[in-house]
């Protein structure tokens, strides 16, 4: 960063040697950190608080990131591992911009690396080493936890990257439409992982916990949905930039407030203030130092803000019937939303700070409040790609989906013909899932020209569309598809609580549950009691199932593992109670409609995500590279 401030091409190209050096290096520490879980080395403290030489191996790797010092590590293997693809991807970048950001970067590395070796120290020996192992915590041992913080972290952090590339800019008070480009790649790799990483969770939650919700408003996923919605709100004020050289300002604000959440988020998982299944409940200290740490950050990037913003340009001026004016709506609707999140997030950890009262604000704010918010979302969402930039004819976007819309409605009243039993809101909710879905691929069509010229000539100009234009029609899709599945699960889920015996059954949606007994097995940390279900239908048996309750020996700790039933999109889900006095087993037993499309739309918002990555106009350097470097040279001798 002295060597950008100097103009000195020699200061700043050591950061092309030190990024790469340092992931090396931490590359190095978590890899020996996994080795000792691997080979149930006791003698590091954190291998033996949780881990077990008897775990399955998976779980003995994977326990690496399931506690706290291990997931920091992860944390800044993430932040080293962006910093080094900055470093050995970034040529096309210009030489000072490209310096301040892994400047930038590597003062966020280096303050949570400090904050490891002071508070977190994963490497911790003990003296009297303990023959074993205490175990990892019972509901860790899961694919789904294996795959889930990874990917969480991979989106968390690679906010960092569009922090360290809006606090270059500040600083260096230059930003035009290269600078988005460059930007909005690594916007959208995070948003990628963001976006997986969010959804494994819920899964995980889902068929975990045995609670039958997918989403519960917990302050911790709130926390990781929080950057997901401000950092979808960049990737599309970036896009505004990027085309027309507009929302400069906007876009690096949001850059900011981004990293800002997901270091907020951090903060509540690692600081105590909640308790909760998803946080690492630690010790004030910590609390304290993540808290200096994202006061450093937000409080130091919000100031050179407002030192620089009358210096920055606010960019081209457009109608607000346009493109563009979509666009700033769609940001607008979603930083509410994040408001409003944070507000209902925030507010029971103030009270009880301030006046030591305990509240819990949950579905019944955040269901009304964010659901009003998205509806106009929604609805705009299909009409904007086919607005024209700068200014755009409304009345000619409403005659192109004139048979869109009369589809819709017509899907909407048919649902109100034989979905009469439920919430009379629930159709329309239908209507516009499909609305998003079909609306995702309008822009598509008629870039393609379909119904105006031949088959086989508009089925070639579909397939040499940009990428990007794939993926914003497969996310907005993805969408569609999870609204689809949360209307009909919320609307039309059915439950039914029963205490049950060997040879009992019970009645749900049309299937007929026998419990037909428990059959206990021993693996090698924990001992399982099956209970056995046939699940008949029209008189006949189609499958079984099995949920059990596990008792984890050394933890001494129980969990209840429920069992699912795929019927298409689907599910018939059973959980296990508490087992009655007189022999009974207390039975919870739900039928889920369309319930995996929450997460098939999420996949399809994931690939979306990944053709916009593979577009063509990413993939060349911005300006060329000889003509930058030219450049460079220049600057760095004048």
């Amino acid at each position: 960063m002295i060597g950008a401030y100097k103009g000195d091409s020699r200061l700043m190209g050591t950061a092309l040697i030190n990024a790469p050096i340092t992931l090396l290096l931490i590359s190095f520490s978590f890899f020996t950190l996994m080795y000792a879980y691997v080979t149930s080395d006791f003698s590091v403290k954190n291998v033996w608080e949780n881990s077990h030489s008897l775990q399955p191996i998976l779980y003995r790797a994977t326990g690496t990131w399931g506690n706290h010092e291990g997931s920091m590590l992860l944390w800044v293997l993430i932040l080293a591992i962006f910093a080094g693809l900055v470093a050995l991807f970034g040529k096309s970048l210009p030489l000072k911009l490209r310096a301040n950001v892994l400047g930038v970067q590597a003062w966020v590395l280096a303050l949570f690396l400090l904050f490891i070796l002071l508070t977190s120290n994963p490497f911790e020996r003990l003296v009297n080493v303990p023959f074993e192992g205490e175990d990892l915590n019972p509901i860790l041992q899961d694919i789904g936890l294996a795959i889930h913080p990874p990917l969480l972290y991979v989106g968390y952090v690679g906010f960092s990257l569009t922090f360290a590339f809006a606090v270059a800019a500040l600083i260096d008070g230059k930003l035009d439409a290269a600078w988005a480009r460059w930007v909005r790649p690594w916007t959208l790799l995070a948003w990628v992982f963001l976006t997986a990483g969010i959804a494994m969770g819920s899964y995980w939650a889902y068929y975990e916990l045995g609670w039958g919700g997918w989403w519960f408003w917990d302050p911790v996923e709130n926390a990781s949905f929080m950057p997901w919605l401000s950092g979808t709100a960049l990737l599309h004020s970036a896009l505004v930039m990027e085309k027309r050289s507009a929302l400069k300002i906007w876009t690096v604000l949001l850059a900011i407030i981004t990293f800002s959440l997901s270091l907020l988020g951090t903060f509540l998982v690692r600081s105590g203030v909640l308790t909760s299944v998803h946080a690492f409940a630690t010790d004030p200290e910590r609390g304290l130092f993540i808290l200096a740490i994202l006061v450093f950050f937000i409080g130091g990037s919000l100031f050179l803000f407002a030192l620089r913003s009358n210096q920055l340009q606010a960019g081209g001026i457009f109608a607000p019937i346009s493109r563009e004016g979509a666009l700033v709506f769609n940001n607008l609707m979603l930083t509410t939303a994040t408001i409003s999140v944070l507000s209902g997030t925030l507010y029971p950890l103030i009270l009880e700070a301030l006046t030591g009262d305990k509240i819990s604000v949950g579905a019944p704010y955040f269901n009304p409040t964010f659901g009003l918010l998205m509806l106009p979302v929604i609805l705009v969402m299909p009409l904007g790609p086919l607005l024209a930039w700068k200014r755009g004819d409304i009345v000619g976007v409403f005659q192109r989906v004139f048979a869109l819309s009369l589809f819709v409605i017509c899907a909407t009243a048919i649902a109100y013909g034989f979905l009469y039993d439920g919430p009379w809101l629930a159709p329309l909710g239908l209507g516009l899932a499909i609305w998003a879905m079909v609306g995702a691929f309008a822009e598509l069509q008629l870039r393609a020209g379909f119904f105006n010229v031949p088959l086989g000539k508009a089925v070639q100009r579909l397939f040499k569309l940009p990428g990007s234009m794939w993926g914003t029609a497969f996310a907005h899709f993805g969408l569609g598809v999870t609204l689809l599945g949360i209307v009909s699960v919320t609307a039309y889920e059915q439950e039914n609580i029963v205490v049950m015996k060997p040879g009992q059954q019970a009645e749900i949606s049309g299937y007929t549950i026998v419990y037909k007994g428990n059959v206990p097995r021993q693996y090698a940390n924990y001992i399982s009691e099956d209970s056995r279900f046939d699940i008949l239908r029209g008189g006949n048996v189609i499958t079984e199932m099995a949920p059990s309750k596990r008792f984890y020996t050394t933890r001494k700790s129980p969990t209840s593992e429920s069992a699912i039933y795929h019927a298409g999109f689907s599910q018939l889900y059973i959980a296990l109670g508490e087992r009655e006095d007189q022999g009974g087993m207390i039975v919870r037993i739900w039928w889920k409609p369309l319930i995996s499309l929450i997460w098939i739309g999420t996949i399809f918002m994931v690939l979306g995500g990944c053709f916009s990555l593979v577009d063509r106009r990413y993939r060349y350097a911005v300006p060329k590279l000889a003509k930058q470097k030219k450049e460079d040279i220049t600057d760095a001798k004048d």
